[in-house]
């Protein structure tokens, strides 16, 4: 008797490996590298971003603090011209303290409303250096301006002493 023992073999019986015994790639090996090496620039240049605006709220932020130093300075001040020197110095004190990059800080203070209940208001202008960030597409420099506004005690002798 003769027996059959050939079987018919179905596409989806067939084994993972060539006839010498080594497995059967699919095709996509290697891929997650070439993926890896297009995405890696674009995550680099988000982190990058993400810095950079980082770096530019917080300098927005000091410019903001060395207007309400100056405006507080002037406030507290006994007369008009020592109001402008003491709120321009508080300014560029508050920004050197900070450590921020600033080219040609400048502090105007008005002064014109400096009387009991009144206020006195600050303007800082600084230009933020981002030079750094460049490669990003950030330009080199960044111009920043910021205005506080502070009152004055409504029960404030301002005549600076002179009876």
């Amino acid at each position: 008797m003769t027996t059959d023992t050939t079987t018919a073999t179905s596409p989806d019986t067939t084994p993972n490996t060539e006839p010498d015994g080594t497995a059967r790639g699919r095709g996509d090996g290697g891929l997650m590298a070439v993926e890896l090496a297009i995405l890696t620039p674009f995550v680099i240049a988000m982190v990058l971003l993400v810095v950079a605006f980082g770096r530019i709220t917080h300098a927005r932020a000091l410019v903001d603090g060395a207007a309400s130093a100056a405006a507080r300075a002037a406030s507290l001040a006994t007369g008009p011209g020592a109001a402008v020197t003491e709120g321009q110095a508080a300014a560029l004190a508050s920004l050197a303290a900070a450590g921020l990059a600033c080219t040609g800080p400048t502090v105007a203070v008005d002064t014109s409303a400096l009387r009991p209940g009144g206020q006195t208001a600050a303007t800082v202008t600084c230009t933020a250096d981002l030079s750094a960030l460049v490669l990003i597409g950030v330009p080199g420099s960044l111009v920043l301006t910021a205005q506080a506004i502070s009152p004055v005690e409504a029960h404030r002798d301002l005549s600076g002493g002179a009876p």
